[in-house]
Order: structure tokens, then sequence, then C-alpha cells
């Protein structure tokens, strides 16, 4: 045991959020507020068969972060098949450069953004010859 299973982002506007992962990654969403008590969206991320996991977009409980502050939860990184048009895709839904792209030598391109609730999400494009 140990593996990873689900993730949770907190978020201010349930509505907008879905849209956000929805336009952005293809993610769709399932109703789970009445299992949880609170508005709850369960995140279907992609193929049963790829690896990567499941997660939720939950009700904030409290502040949103603030901008520029250091983080302090765990950051999600999703894979992507283009790296520029992903981008494109996070800006022209609202989301923002926290961290622009970088090399992974021999690895990846690397980014951060700001998704449109504040969180700090990265995207990941395998490629050997990032430098």
């Amino acid at each position: 045991m140990g593996r990873l299973i689900h993730f949770e982002i907190h978020v201010d506007d349930m509505e907008r959020a879905q849209k956000f992962y929805g336009e952005v990654f293809g993610w769709t969403f399932q109703d789970w507020s009445e299992y949880a008590g609170m508005p709850y969206a369960g995140a279907v991320t992609g193929d049963e068969s790829e690896l990567g996991i499941n997660g939720a977009l939950m009700q904030r409980q409290s502040a949103p972060p603030e901008v520029n502050q250091a983080l302090n939860a765990f950051a999600c990184t999703i894979g992507v098949e283009d790296y520029d048009a992903a981008e494109k895709q996070i800006i022209n839904n609202g989301g923002k450069v926290a961290m622009p792209k970088y090399a992974l030598p021999g690895m990846a391109w690397q980014g951060y953004y700001h998704d449109t609730e504040g969180n700090i999400f990265g995207i990941h494009q395998p490629d050997e010859n990032a430098k």
C-alpha cells in the first residue's frame, strides 16, 4: 500500500472549474455531492487502461491561496502530448502561468500554471530531446 489513488482539487466555483478542466484536459465529471455532503464532482481523467488516477473537485472550505504564496499542498502534474497546445488551452480557458515551460534535459518539458480557482498544477510532455 501507499500508492496515490485519488486527488481532490479545492474550488470556489464548481461550474467554472469543471469547464476549465473539461475544456483543457478533456476530463468528465460525476456528481458525488450527496455522498460527500457538499458540492463534490468526481473527475474521470482518462481511460482506465492508461497510467494515471482519477480524483475530484470539491467545494473549498477556507480562503483560496494568495497569489505568489508558497505552495502548501501537493501539486498535481498532468501529462500532455503537446506542451505548447496545452498551454494555449490553459490560457484561453482562464488559467495563468505560474512557472514557464522549462526543460528536464533528456526527459521532458515541464511548467506550472494557476487554474481558474487559484490552484497550482503542472503539465509535462515527455521529450528525450528536451534541453
